[in-house]
């Protein structure tokens, strides 16, 4: 396989650490779209939607999403990345996308754990567990939508690969 291969899930869902270990057990090239962003614009995530909103940061996930994939390349999203059909569809045609899926409760705990300083502004002002619990219930579908294989996000990190290693093997319906 030489095609892209998108991660896709919330916040705290583990795309980033997965997506690299990923990547390395694969002999792919591993990005990251919010890394992306902030190097080539040198903004934090934060910075940029104070700037131009989230209607601006939208727009510049689209093309830091479309700029990374290529072939051999693991491209771990923001969690926000399916909010766009575009988007959905560009993954799905270009790539495979995997699902990294947990409940709200383990996300929130996650990003409490490991809080970071250019994380992105809350999106509903509400608590963690909150937010998150409105985040999924709002993008699970999305999330589904896109994904052409689900993982269970709740294990630890080597797990997950061994299981996304697996699903790869497998026939995957397009």
């Amino acid at each position: 396989m030489t095609q892209p291969i998108f991660m896709i899930g919330a916040r705290g869902a583990g795309k980033t650490t997965v997506g690299s270990a990923l990547a390395q057990a694969l002999g792919f090239k591993f990005v990251d779209t919010d890394s992306y962003l902030l190097q080539t614009s040198k903004l934090s995530v934060a910075e940029i939607v104070e700037r131009e909103g989230w209607e601006g940061f939208r727009r510049r996930e689209t093309q830091a999403l479309e700029s990374t994939s290529a072939p051999q390349t693991v491209v771990a999203t923001g969690g926000g990345i399916v909010l766009a059909a575009e988007n959905r569809a560009f993954m799905r045609r270009t790539g495979t996308v995997i699902y990294l899926r947990s409940p709200a409760a383990t996300l929130a705990q996650r990003l409490e754990e490991s809080p970071l300083e250019d994380q992105r502004p809350t999106l509903t002002g509400k608590p963690i567990t909150e937010e998150m619990l409105q985040v999924l219930n709002e993008r699970e579908n999305l999330y589904q939508e896109a994904a052409h294989i689900v993982i269970d996000g709740t294990q630890d990190p080597a797990s997950i690969v061994d299981a996304i290693l697996d699903a790869l093997a497998a026939p995957v319906a397009r």
